[in-house]
């Protein structure tokens, strides 16, 4: 070993030197906002995964509640437990309830549903149990349908046509609207 490799020696460890200190300068000086960046970033990650095991708990107890509610539909404070802990299940299972029922009280208060497809099927429902038309986005060609059919029970054949003609004729209901265009024909 001779000189120059001591030298060289000596001049990397002063490299490694000199920038330790550096770096302990550099912590020395920014050492709050590193910490407060640390500590951020674990209540960030702790806060989330708080709010996950929240929202999960709340969802499995509306679940427990609507498993009560499919065997015993009566059951009052598990009904409770579903309108708190998940309002869109609440909303399915009392549009369901009255769509079984008939009950268009409680279809006509759901129609006000911040849901736009309860709301909506639940319009449609209350509609057709009380045999008035109604507008749907979701049943919009079975709406046309049923107005066509209370439009040929009240003799108003010409209406009865232009709602069958709005019909798609590559829709599922073609068919039958063609079936009510053909009893129309007769009902002239």
């Amino acid at each position: 070993m001779d000189i120059a490799d001591v030298k060289k020696e000596l001049s990397s460890d002063e490299k490694l030197l000199e920038s330790a200190f550096k770096l302990e300068t550099l912590y020395k000086k920014y050492k709050f906002i590193i910490w407060g960046v640390v500590a951020v970033l674990f209540l960030l990650f702790a806060g989330t995964k708080i709010m996950e095991a929240i929202k999960q708990a709340k969802l499995e107890e509306a679940n427990k509640a609507f498993l009560t509610l499919q065997t015993k539909a009566d059951d009052t404070s598990a009904l409770a437990i579903l309108k708190e802990k998940n309002p869109t299940l609440y909303a399915l299972f009392m549009y369901a309830r009255s769509a079984k029922n008939k009950d268009t009280k409680t279809l006509n208060a759901l129609a006000g549903s911040s849901n736009e497809v309860i709301a909506d099927a639940s319009r449609y429902t209350a509609g057709v149990i009380e045999k008035k038309p109604v507008d749907s986005k979701l049943y919009k060609e079975m709406a046309f349908l049923e107005e066509a059919y209370l439009s040929i029970k009240a003799g108003d054949v010409n209406k009865a046509k232009e709602k069958l003609e709005l019909i798609d004729e590559h829709s599922p209901l073609s068919m039958v609207a063609q079936l009510l265009m053909h009893s129309t024909l007769k009902a002239k």
